[in-house]
Parts: C-alpha cells; structure tokens; sequence
C-alpha cells in the first residue's frame, strides 16, 4: 500500500496523528523503531545538523532534497517533506513537488512566509499575499493530482503571528479551496484558539506541539485531547535535534571534566556499541557477503570471527 494513502487516510480520519520530526536518516530510523506511523523532515532540524545555523533560510533546496531522499529511503513509513517557501513562486514550488513524488515522500509542507524564512517559533515573520500562496498550492495541487493523488500538502500559515486568528484562519480556508489537503496555523498560542481554528476550517487542523516539553509559543495539550477536537496531524518538530544537542553537551561536559579523561562504566551515557551496529544493519551487510562473496574471501576477512565483538548492553 502507498505511503501516501496510508499518510493521507490518517489524517483524513483526524485523531491527532503523531508526526514527529527528524533531523537525518539515523534520527528518522530511531522514531521508526519507537512505534511512530510517519515522519515529517524537521527544516530546523537539517539547518542545525548540516550548518550549526539557525531556520533562517539558509538552507539551499538542493540539500533539503538531499537529505529528505535518504530519510526517506532509511525507513518504512510514511515521511513528509519540508520545503519551506516552496524554493520560490508556484513554478519553483511545483516543480519541487514533482522532485518529492518521485522521491517516494508521501507529503510535504509548504508556508506562506516571506523568503528567507524563518522557524514558526521566532519573532520577525513576514507573509506573503494569501493569493499568492494559493496560487503555489493550486500548481502543486496540479502535480499532486497528475502524479499521486494520495501525497499530502500541508499548507502553513504563519499569519497568526502577523495578523491574528482570523486571518490566519481565512488563509488556511483559501488554501484548501485551493487544493491543499491539511492546514497549519504556526505559532497559534492557545487550546482555545486551536478550537476556534479547528472548528472554523473546511479541512483538518495541523497543530504543532514543537518540541513536547515546553511547547514554546503554542500551548502543550495532549494528544487524547486534541483527537476529541479533531485534529488531523501533531507535529512535534524540534524534539530530536534538541534531545541530540542535551545529549551531546552532557556527555562532553562530563568527558572533558572526568580526572582521568574517561567516563569508564558510565553506560547511562551510551549504547553498546553491539546495539549500535544491530540497530543500523552491520548484521545484515554480514549477512549479504556470506550469501554472494566467496567463502574462502569471507574466511580471509574474519577468520571465523563475528561481525561485532560482544559487549555490554547498555
């Protein structure tokens, strides 16, 4: 079965789907194997993990495409892109659709910010004309429709934080008269005006809960709640990039202050390096020489010896 369909039919039956976000392959596999039904490509995520920058736009498409392409590959489920601005006007927004659909992605979100964007969160946004946005939604909506009706065009506003709920609102109705399948509001404070927002759409609702800890500008409200309200999509965007970045400072602090420049027993820190390389398939390469290289190649490299020494699970 499509991804796309599978993507598109939870959304549609709107019970709050849980879309977190990943910042590379390795993260994506992770929320994978954690029991999550899809995927969406965190922009801040790859800005932080490719440049060290912040979501300001610096980002070129081609490397979004780059990484969306491995993500992609890297796991079984569902993932949807994230494309910023579209990489410029409908014809640019397009033609990045048709990139993503032959790419196997099943949706992708699109935002009506000025260009150079920057993350929802942030202060300083600008929006472009809400026709102008439409316009970008009907020729990926031509695409779409042409190539995988199923794929999924998330429609992001970020007029809240501009104009207020009801532009904000107007905007995400324009969008999908125009043909996106899911609406966004960004940066919207509030349950109540979640409510408002969900009730007021001639779609379903995206909400975004950014990083699940602290919710930042949008009020936390949990998951069984916001299916009672109907959301069609959770985001939880940030989360992995910033567990990477605690976990990181954490343990270089503690290595760099260690008297004897080792952390030696601190398994807390790590995973074996056993369950390292299950988790990312060495037993499978193993495997695959085994079955198609010869035996006497096989024996000259390992010697009979496993592919991973043992060691302690963490």
């Amino acid at each position: 079965m499509k991804k796309s369909f599978l993507l598109k039919t939870a959304i549609l039956e709107r019970r709050a789907l849980v879309v977190p976000g990943c910042h590379d392959a390795f993260s994506a596999r992770v929320i994978e194997a954690t029991g999550f039904e899809a995927i969406q490509v965190s922009g801040y995520g790859l800005a932080a993990s490719l440049l060290a920058k912040p979501d300001v736009g610096l980002l070129p498409m081609k490397d979004v495409l780059d990484q969306t392409w491995n993500i992609a590959q890297a796991v079984s489920i569902p993932v949807m892109a994230d494309v910023d601005t579209g990489g410029g006007n409908a014809v640019n927004a397009a033609w990045i659709t048709e990139r993503l659909v032959a790419m196997g992605v099943a949706g992708m979100n699109i935002e009506d910010q000025v260009f150079p964007k920057r993350c929802g969160h942030m202060a300083g946004k600008e929006v472009i004309p809400a026709e102008e946005m439409a316009g970008k939604i009907r020729a990926c909506a031509r695409v779409r429709d042409r190539l995988d009706p199923d794929f999924v065009l998330n429609a992001r506003t970020d007029a809240y934080a501009v104009h207020g709920l009801d532009e904000a609102i107007r905007r995400c109705n324009l969008y999908l008269a125009a043909g996106a399948d899911l609406a966004f509001i960004d940066g919207i404070r509030s349950r109540l005006d979640i409510e408002k927002a969900a009730a007021a759409l001639q779609g379903p609702l995206s909400v975004n809960q950014m990083d699940a800890v602290t919710g930042m500008k949008t009020e936390l409200v949990p998951i069984p709640e916001l299916k009672k309200i109907g959301i069609g999509r959770v985001s939880i965007p940030v989360a992995s990039i910033m567990v990477v970045h605690r976990a990181l400072l954490d343990f270089f602090r503690a290595l760099k202050s260690s008297p004897t420049g080792l952390l030696e027993g601190r398994t807390d820190f790590v995973t074996s390096f056993k369950a390292f390389t299950d988790f990312v398939g060495l037993p499978a390469y193993r495997a695959l020489e085994e079955e198609f290289l010869p035996k006497e190649r096989v024996e000259a490299k390992y010697h009979g010896a496993p592919a991973v020494v043992a060691s302690v699970e963490a």
